[in-house]
């Protein structure tokens, strides 16, 4: 593939080879190239389009009905300056997007190749299968069939990646708008007392406890009724609309508070105490009984409200804790809560418990999705008059949480307020702001409106001012009156705004309270009754005019208010005077004031002096000191409240003004210093607070740029301003983003930087309203060096580019006096001089449009931002430099939208991209990318974050770059890039390859490719490449190897896409990066696939160019991708069944022995495996290379490459098949798939539905996901800088929660997926069998090798037919192959196409029998016979029958059926016996159908599956290898129930049988002989030797052709069962299997083998010697089966074996259950003893089991050689068992009438036998008398005795328990029983002299035994059982003395001469009755 790379793995060479190369210089070669396309989607790939870039203006959102203005107009330049700020349109430049970024892409119709498994027809013919048509025809055909409804986009089936936000996507940032908190809606609903006399008055406003302040303005209402309003008449004018509001919306910021309320009433005589007590005492019940005493109330109050109805007092207080309430309101069950105050300390107002937690800080409170709770408070408390103050306050609401509180020992007022409290929905109509202003919507003026609340937020809030608002509040604290003379006791503050010093000057702008006009003239405070220093609560709101002026003041007069109506004593009397002047020094006056007030009225131009100075004779009170306590707080977009800020633009404006000298503060600056003050206050704008920079940011920074384009001309010089201004600009950006860290995105940009950037910034002469590019609306006047109409633009000011940092320069005098003098002038001092080139760049900057520098006035023109900005970086030094390098994203962002400005209002968009820039700027650009590349290198060890924010703003600088610069250049300055951040480890890689993906995600990444360009086989006589390219012109086959190869043309050609692949093929090789390098293609790819340009299959085959070595680089990668095989494919050989042996493979595969995937060694060392989701993302970049390139063009190629490559290529495709298997879920799909299907949310379902529906691509699902934890979308105010452990989704448990729909749609997408991948694998094959060639046909094996593997995976039948028509087309092409070069293939082939015959799809059984034939057919015409195929079939039938669960007959049945039907159709072979041999297997196949059928039903029953397939294999016994097929299905039957013994015994016969026709077929001496050597083994062999008539001759072609039937096949079997027998335990066995073994190892000197056998051996040994006495083998039983309902099984008897300790209840159970379930429980009975069966006495329509446990049998003889426990339980063929019975019939009689059958049954075979049941062949009873039964039983008691006497070591317990049964035996039928029945008298019958002889020997010997047990036992027992011996020795005794005369007669007859005696020797046995029974 690569030669050059191949060569050298991982050498240094390789990655020289890959360094950077020359990029094609992009714009020459375009004008050199014209392209051959007139028009049409090809054409749109060679050259950007025309409207690429655009620079729109975007009207703002403006939230109210009339934007707010200031009333008086554009009065101030400030004011002016803040209004266009805050009013003028965005201006965005617009990229214009074609390729609907990936986020859009709708994801490929589904429904096209949908395949469905519900309809199946009877399978039809494939028409025209039997004609004979040529190849190429067949060829054509099934391509146009593979290639019609294919899905065009391969991404849209695989799932988006799992990454991180993907680093390319530059998030749009929020548009500015106006801040707000979380908003509360409170609706005040009612508000009564129990009395009802007076009007009542309230206010409501937020606290924070923790912060001690005040966090919203007042929200003033009443409810008082019209009635009760009517006693205010005189004093309130007609109530404005807005001050009727009653419901508020709050916003909070940081929540964590208190609502206090707060109840005023009016003004009467009395202190509020003896004001209260009315309300206190009267109960609402009691109004009847009270009735006058109310009247008479009322009545006072309708005086006092007569005359002092302008007057308040303070009157009642509560307070509600808000987060209880939206705590609570989450679970209330209720809507209201009632009770009285000591109830309620629990709930809502007070809520100890949940208090400590919303206290404690923030985190827990959210007010956005409480349930909204209606609230009624029922408890207030009265004022205190000596404790209104705020300090007071958080003092009474602290103790309002302690749990004894003060406070509710107070008697309380009692009256209800009831309150809404519901989180602020998201557009509310009728709402005003605090201005006033009317939001939208806001359909009627006449409703009801709601207010919206101003947040004095507790910490400050970082947001830039978007409208107008200009507030000031003025808060009286307290006074101190009690120093002064004279009465003043009920004191009220009047207080107004003034403009002047005439009463008459008072503004109306003071805001209403409620139920009164908007605004008006004074307020007045509430009034503390006789108290001469009291403390106030009142907060009084003033709008401020936009522009202040010197005279504007606050005036405040003090008045005593007299209550009682006296005679001529006035209403209030004044008794004192002060004022705050509103500006200081130019600046707004805010704070804190203690204020001496004077008794008298102010002199004279007061108002321009602080109260603070005393002026000459005025009185004061208390000397002068301050008594007054006053707070004015301002809210303001106009009044920084910052002295340097306000400093920056005083001068600012100053400049604008042009009026000198300028006034600030105390200052007077005279324009010669003026540049001087400038210069310091821009530096110190860094001091400036950062609150008031970031309310200013837009207008500050607007400033700046305006001091860098426009220089300003100061007395004559024009001062430079550029250093200046970028420096603090670096100092501000860098404190916006340490400390606003919070507001980040992914890229570390500042989301007010990167809003302010998009929307705000412009150029100064860019304004779309100005008509010239003259002075815009940012301030222009002449005085700042601005363009005028010339159209040419003189060099005169370009002096500042000599990058010396001079701010003027000496060579120029004063100001111009002369264009002509001053060109003269400027030429003449610099000739010769360097800076004369940097001089005249003529017009090239401005306008395009003049040639000829013509004279005109000229005034100094406008600097290019991005010039000087790209200027000032890069000679910029220090702190500075470091500053801008922090924050590179900025400037960069700047430069880019600068640029963009300038070309497009100076119309530079159309000029050639070579002249659209000056020298010079390209020169910085290229030293700051180089400088940068440089730090990046340098500091990524010390600060990686920096390094990576700085590599990303860079790649995303350039990525701008690429659309407005020179293309080449840029370019240029990639590979500058390159080769300073060299790929010298890890952490640089990982960056280059960051900047790599976002250079790469450019717009016309594909255009900047050129796709088009001559690399590629000219299509026509193509123009001569032009030489500077670099290109080799050679031959066209070395173009193609050049498009293949990463050779040096095609990088320099396809220059990004050439970046891309070096790094993958580096990375592959050598890093751990492989994640992040794939997912850089694959992201590629996927959007180029979704990209609607690239849609025409003629573009993406263009497109699919540029990758197309990426399929060598795979190639290359082989070895370390992920194996999703399973089965080790990289040893090759890879088909899942069948498995060659690596020779064999090799040599089909026409290779040298070696396997072509070994790695070599150097790879071990620095390769590591790619994971299965990075190699899967890699393989389908890889199927889409070849999916969607040119064919022809991949043809060439193929036929290029070498064999060993085309097999490299073939181990790849096979790996894809695996890899893209389409898996069913439940078998570990999970594993492949990787766990990012889709990820979850909590509307997964919606956003699902919306993905299917085509609205949105998955991968955009993900990013939104992704935005924020509440998933918002890219809107919301909550883009976080995304943390980590945000966007990683606990994956696990959104598994499982799925619908059932949403899984069905995956599983329909993933089956999409695998079939897609498998047609372009398929179509990839077609063109590699295409371009075979007759010296690479054997690759036609590998070709075979993918095919096969293909179709063994799980596949629709979409595929299948298509995979089938290419199976035939190969067949056809190149029939040898597969019946004399590939034959183990052949097998292979029979049994995927006999699968498929058997599937339940109609397309597929039809596609599959129709191969079948055509195999059978060709097989045929080859020679005559298809013996090859027959068998193969057969094979794979039984192999499949042995297998497969779910395997359906019908089908097959259908498709043996379609097979005969092609074969009576056939008319060319009519004539042939190939019609009878078909029909000949399609019977054969049809019986062994017919058994599996059988065994189908009895999958259930162990025993009868065994069975049949035992007769299957009988069935088989003429054709060896299906015998050995079906023993090896046994013997893994077996294994599955772990019955190894009989598993042993299967592969111990398959041994056999093989070993059978190894002898006929080669005559070695160490290989065994047949069968018979196998004897030792087991007996039941020999029915395995090959001695019948129809053996076939193994030399005969196919039979014994499988890889069983070699001598490595054999001992591979006995291995097998060596091993098994070992599981079972049989280790005897184990050595006479080794015995086999051990002479064919040795013959073949194979040590190491011998080695391991006699390892084994030892092994074997040491645990027959270790588990001595511990063995145990089978339990036997004889199981009878009785009943038609058995069918074959009835009357049949077996010997069944089971597991060792096997109880008979557990067989009979098993048995029964099984039975019960198949006949039903009634119909099923067990007999339950062991007699004969009488059938004629059983129920006929029952199923009868009898069971009896039996043992082995040996005769005596048989007793010598079965010494050891194994030979008793090997080679069994007999077992016993016995039954009593009496002559009478009854089973149990007396000792004298108790008889015994024992029945001994022979069996057919010998266990352990192949399967584990065996029927019974023979049977026999022996019947015992009664004294036979009497020796018998006295033989055992003996033995026992003997047993427990000789036991070593003793058990004394078991010796007892012997003892005790033989001589302290009492009962009937003890021993003494038996002697008394039948030694008593002597034997009428001479037959029973010898049985009562030996008994009465018996007894001998018992009573010997009984004694030697009596002395041992003495020895082992205790002091404490002496008597019990004592007890057991008498009863011994007295047993003894009743036994000795029976013991002692003896019968005379016995003691004849011994020559009688002979003759009768065995007359015992002879005498026993014998029934025998066949």
């Amino acid at each position: 593939v690569r030669k050059q790379i191949a060569g050298q793995y991982g050498s240094p060479q390789l990655l020289k080879n890959l360094n950077a190369v020359e990029p094609v210089d992009f714009e020459e070669y375009l004008s050199t190239h014209p392209p051959l396309v007139e028009s049409g989607p090809l054409r749109d790939l060679i050259e950007f389009p025309p409207d690429d870039i655009e620079v729109t203006y975007v009207p703002r959102d403006c939230r109210t009905v009339a934007p707010a203005l200031p009333e008086e107009g554009d009065t101030d330049t400030h004011v002016r300056d803040c209004v266009r700020s805050y009013t003028e349109d965005w201006a965005i430049d617009e990229l214009k997007r074609r390729s609907m970024s990936i986020d859009d892409t709708p994801r490929g119709s589904w429904a096209c190749s949908i395949f469905d498994l519900k309809n199946s027809l009877p399978d039809a013919l494939l028409p025209h299968l039997l004609d004979r048509s040529p190849n190429e025809e067949i060829d054509r055909n099934n391509e146009d069939q593979r290639k019609a409804n294919r899905h065009r986009e391969l991404f849209a089936l695989h799932p988006a990646l799992d990454e991180e936000e993907p680093i390319e996507r530059h998030c749009v940032p929020d548009v500015p708008k106006e801040h707000f908190g979380q908003r509360l809606l409170v609706k005040c609903l009612s508000l009564k007392f129990e009395i009802e006399i007076e009007p009542i008055f309230a206010s409501l406003a937020l606290y924070d406890v923790k912060e001690k302040k005040k966090i919203s303005e007042n929200f003033f209402f009443d409810l008082n009724s019209e009635q009760t309003k009517g006693m205010l008449r005189p004093h309130i004018q007609t109530a404005a609309i807005s001050t009727l509001a009653r419901s508020a919306i709050f916003s909070i910021t940081h929540p964590s508070q208190d609502v206090f309320l707060v109840i005023q009433k009016v003004l009467q005589q009395g202190d509020i105490g003896e004001c209260a007590e009315p309300y206190m005492v009267f109960k609402e019940s009691d109004a009847a009984k009270n009735k006058e005493k109310l009247e008479k109330l009322r009545g006072q109050s309708e005086q006092f409200c007569q005359r002092l109805g302008r007057y308040r007092m303070p009157f009642a207080w509560t307070a509600i804790h808000l987060m209880n309430i939206v705590n609570s309101a989450g679970s209330l069950e209720r809507d209201t809560e009632k009770g009285s105050w000591s109830e309620r300390r629990n709930s809502s107002i007070m809520g100890r418990r949940s208090l400590e937690r919303t206290t404690s800080g923030d985190e827990c409170c959210s007010l956005t999705g409480f349930r909204p709770a209606t609230l009624t408070v029922t408890n207030f408390f009265k004022q205190e008059g000596d404790r209104l103050s705020d300090e007071d306050l958080y003092k009474f609401l602290a103790d309002m949480r302690r749990p004894s509180s003060v406070l509710r020992r107070l008697r309380p007022i009692t009256g209800t307020l009831k309150l809404d409290i519901s989180p602020a929905p998201e557009n509310p109509h009728y709402c005003l702001t605090p201005d006033l202003q009317q939001v939208k919507p806001y359909p009627d003026s006449r409703v009801r409106p709601t207010r919206e609340i101003l947040e004095f937020p507790a910490r400050d809030v970082y947001v830039p001012n978007t409208t107008y608002r200009n507030l000031l509040y003025v808060n009286p604290q307290s006074l101190n009156f009690a120093n002064r003379q004279g009465s003043a006791r009920n004191i009220t503050v009047k207080v107004q705004f003034m403009n002047g010093e005439d009463p008459s000057n008072a503004l109306p702008v003071i805001f209403g309270k409620s139920s009164c006009a908007d605004f008006y003239k004074e307020a007045y405070t509430s009034v503390v009754y006789h108290n001469r220093s009291p403390d106030f609560h009142d907060e009084i709101k003033i709008k401020l005019p936009a522009s202040l002026s010197d005279h504007h003041h606050i005036l405040f007069t003090f008045y005593h208010v007299s209550c009682q109506q006296k005679q001529n004593t006035p209403l209030e009397t004044p008794v004192g005077y002060t004022w705050i002047p509103m500006l200081q020094s130019g600046r707004l006056r805010t704070g804190h004031f203690c204020l001496p007030v004077s008794l008298e009225k102010p002199p004279q131009s007061y108002s321009v002096l602080s109260p603070d100075v005393a002026l000459p004779g005025m009185k004061w009170v208390d000397n002068h000191r301050g008594v007054f306590n006053v707070e004015v707080v301002t809210v303001s977009a106009i009044h920084t409240q910052d002295q340097y800020l306000d400093k920056f633009f005083a001068l600012v404006h100053a400049l604008d003004e042009h009026m000198f000298p300028v006034r600030i503060g105390d200052m007077r600056i005279m324009e010669n210093n003026l540049e001087a003050e400038l210069k310091t206050s821009i530096a110190a704008l860094s001091s400036s607070q950062l609150e008031p920079v970031v309310r200013f940011l837009h207008l500050l920074l607007d400033k700046l740029v305006l001091m860098v384009v426009r220089p300003p001309v100061i007395a004559g010089q024009i001062v430079n301003l550029g250093q200046a201004s970028f420096e603090v600009m670096a100092s501000v950006v860098n404190r916006l983003h340490k400390y606003l860290d919070s507001s980040q995105d992914m890229h570390g940009r500042n989301s007010l930087l990167s809003s302010y950037i998009t929307y705000v910034f412009r150029l100064p002469h860019t304004d779309p309203n100005s008509p010239s590019p003259g002075p815009g609306a940012l301030g222009g006047s002449v005085h700042y060096a601005t363009m005028a109409r010339s159209a040419v633009r003189p060099a005169s000011l370009n002096l500042n580019r000599s990058r010396s940092l001079s701010n003027s320069n000496p060579d120029i005098s004063g100001t111009p006096t002369s264009p002509d003098d001053e060109v003269r002038s400027i030429i003449g001092s610099k000739v010769g001089h360097s800076l004369s080139l940097t001089l005249f760049s003529l017009s090239s900057d401005v306008c395009p449009w003049s040639t000829l520098l013509t004279p005109a006035p000229v005034f100094p023109g406008p600097q290019l931002f991005h010039e000087e900005l790209a200027l000032q970086w890069v000679v910029s030094s220090g702190s500075v430099r470091e500053g801008a390098l922090q924050q590179a994203w900025f400037f960069f962002e700047l430069m880019v939208k600068s640029i963009i400005h300038h070309l497009y209002f100076a119309q530079r968009l159309e000029s050639p991209r070579k002249n659209r820039f000056p020298e010079r700027f390209m020169d910085d650009i290229t030293a700051l990318v180089s400088t940068i590349a440089g730090d990046i290198v340098s500091r990524y060890q010390k600060d990686l974050e920096l390094v990576e924010r700085l590599n990303t703003s860079l790649g995303f600088f350039l990525n701008d770059l690429l659309s407005v610069m020179d293309r080449g250049f840029v370019f240029s300055l990639i590979k500058t890039y390159w080769k300073q951040v060299s790929a010298a480890n890890p952490t640089l890689e990982s960056l280059r390859l960051d900047f790599l993906r976002i250079v790469c995600s450019h717009e016309h990444y594909v255009t900047l490719n050129l796709p088009c360009s001559l690399l590629t086989p000219p299509a026509s006589p193509s123009p001569s490449v032009s030489s500077s390219s670099g290109f080799s012109t050679h031959v066209q086959d070395q173009k193609i190897a050049n498009m293949f190869e990463l050779s040096i043309p095609f990088r320099e050609q396809h220059f990004m896409a050439g970046l891309v692949l070096s790094e993958l093929s580096v990375i592959l090789d050598m890093f751990g990066l492989h994640k992040k390098v794939v997912n850089v293609v694959h992201n590629l790819l996927s959007s180029h696939d979704s990209d609607p340009r690239y849609a025409d299959p003629e573009v993406k085959a263009r497109v699919a160019l540029l990758y197309l070595p990426l399929i060598g680089i795979v190639m290359e990668a082989l070895p370390q991708l992920h194996d999703f095989t399973g089965s080790g494919f990289k040893e090759l050989g890879a088909s899942r069944h069948a498995l060659i042996s690596q020779t064999v493979a090799m040599a089909i595969a026409g290779t040298s022995a070696a396997p072509p995937m070994s790695r070599p060694s150097s790879f071990l060392l620095n390769t590591q495996v790619v994971d299965n989701i990075t190699t899967r993302s890699l393989l389908i970049c890889l199927l889409w290379v070849l999916k969607n390139a040119d064919e022809m063009v991949l043809q060439k190629w193929f036929t290029d490459l070498s064999v060993s490559q085309l097999n490299r290529l073939l181990d790849l495709l096979y790996l894809c098949v695996s890899c893209f298997e389409y898996k069913v879920e439940g078998n570990g799909w999970q594993c492949s798939k990787s766990p990012l299907t889709f990820k979850k949310s909590k509307d997964m379902k919606a956003k699902l539905e919306e993905a299917i529906l085509g609205s949105i691509g998955a991968r955009q699902e993900m990013v939104r996901r992704k935005r924020s934890p509440s998933g918002s979308a890219f809107g919301s105010q909550e883009n976080l800088r995304w943390r980590k452990d945000m966007t990683h989704w606990r994956q696990n448990s959104e598994k499982m929660d799925k619908t059932r729909a949403e899984l069905e749609h995956e599983a329909l997408i993933d089956g999409n997926l695998a079939t897609e991948a498998n047609l372009t694998i398929l179509d990839t094959l077609e063109i590699v069998t295409a371009s075979v060639t007759e010296t690479k046909e054997s690759i036609l094996g590998g070709v075979l090798k993918v095919l096969l593997h293909s179709m063994a995976c799980n596949q629709s039948a979409l595929y299948l037919q298509h995979c089938f028509a290419t199976q035939r087309a190969l067949v056809s092409k190149f029939p040898e192959l597969l019946f004399e070069e590939e034959t183990e293939q052949c097998a292979d082939l029979c049994l995927r196409l006999l699968r498929s015959c058997g599937s339940s799809i109609s397309t597929i059984r039809a596609h599959a029998s129709a191969s079948l034939y055509l195999l059978m057919r060709q097989n045929f015409e080859i020679g005559n016979n298809f013996a090859r195929v027959k068998m193969q079939v057969t094979m794979s039938l039984s192999s499949l029958v042995g297998t497969s669960q779910n395997f359906n007959e019908e089908f097959l049945r259908r498709s043996l059926k379609t097979i005969l039907t092609y074969a009576e159709e056939d008319l060319e072979l009519r004539e042939t016996t190939f019609p009878d041999q078909v029909q000949d297997l399609v019977f054969n196949l049809h019986m062994i159908l017919s058994d599996t059928v059988k065994m189908k039903e009895h999958q259930e029953d162990p025993e009868m599956l065994i069975d049949l397939m035992y007769r299957i294999a009988k069935g088989y016994q003429t054709s060896p290898d299906l015998r050995l097929t079906w023993l090896q299905n046994m013997a893994g039957k077996h294994t599955e129930r772990t019955n190894h013994a009989e598993a042993a015994q299967c592969l111990v016969h398959s041994a056999a049988l093989v070993a059978e026709y190894l002898s006929m077929l080669e005559d070695r001496k160490y290989l065994p002989v047949g069968c018979v050597s196998f004897q030792n083994m087991s007996s039941n062999v020999l029915e395995e030797s090959a001695v019948s008539d129809d053996v076939v001759s193994p030399d005969e072609e196919g039979i014994c052709s499988g890889k069983y039937f070699t001598e490595a096949g054999l001992v591979g079997l006995l291995e097998q069962a060596a091993a098994s027998f070992s599981m079972a335990g049989m280790y005897e066995a184990v050595n006479e299997v080794y015995k086999v073994l051990i002479p064919v190892h040795e013959a073949n000197r194979d040590a190491k083998k011998l080695a391991t056998i006699h390892g084994k051996l030892q092994e074997a040994f040491g645990k027959i010697v270790h588990q001595h006495g511990k063995r145990m083998f089978g339990t036997y039983f004889r199981v009878g089966f009785y009943g038609t309902k058995f069918g074959d099984l009835d009357e049949q008897e077996f010997v069944y074996k089971e597991p060792a300790i096997t109880k008979l209840a557990e067989i009979s159970h098993r048995l029964e259950g099984f039975y019960g379930e198949r006949f039903g429980e009634e119909q099923v009975e067990v007999i339950k003893d062991s007699n004969p069966v009488d059938k004629c006495k059983l129920d006929p329509n029952k199923a009868y089991v009898q069971i009896t446990y039996v043992e082995p049998f040996f005769d005596t003889y048989e007793m010598k050689d079965r010494i050891t426990y194994f030979d008793k339980n090997y080679n069994l063929r007999r077992f016993v068992y016995c039954t009593p019975f009496t002559l009478d019939g009854r089973a149990h009689g007396d000792l004298h009438e108790q008889f015994k059958r024992k029945t001994i049954l022979t069996t057919s075979h010998a266990f352990p036998y192949i399967k584990t049941r065996i029927n019974i062949i023979h049977k026999e009873e022996i019947i015992s008398m009664p004294m036979e039964v009497a020796i018998e039983d006295m033989q055992k008691k003996t033995q026992e005795l003997a047993f427990a006497t000789h036991q070593d070591p003793s058990d004394a317990k078991m010796l007892q328990m012997v003892l005790q049964g033989s001589v302290g035996t009492t009962v009937n039928q003890g021993p003494l029983e038996v002697a008394q029945v039948f030694l008593s008298e002597i034997p009428s019958d001479p037959k029973l002299y010898r049985h009562h002889n030996k008994l009465r020997l018996c007894f001998k010997d018992f009573t010997k035994r009984c004694e030697d047990a009596l002395r041992k036992n003495k020895s082992l027992i205790g002091p404490d059982q002496k008597e019990y011996q004592r007890e057991l020795e008498r009863n011994y005794h007295r047993l003894k003395e009743a036994l000795q005369p029976l013991i002692n007669r003896k019968i005379p007859q016995l003691y004849k001469p011994v020559l009688q005696v002979n003759s009768h020797r065995d007359s015992f046995s002879r005498i026993s009755l014998r029934k025998l029974d066949f």
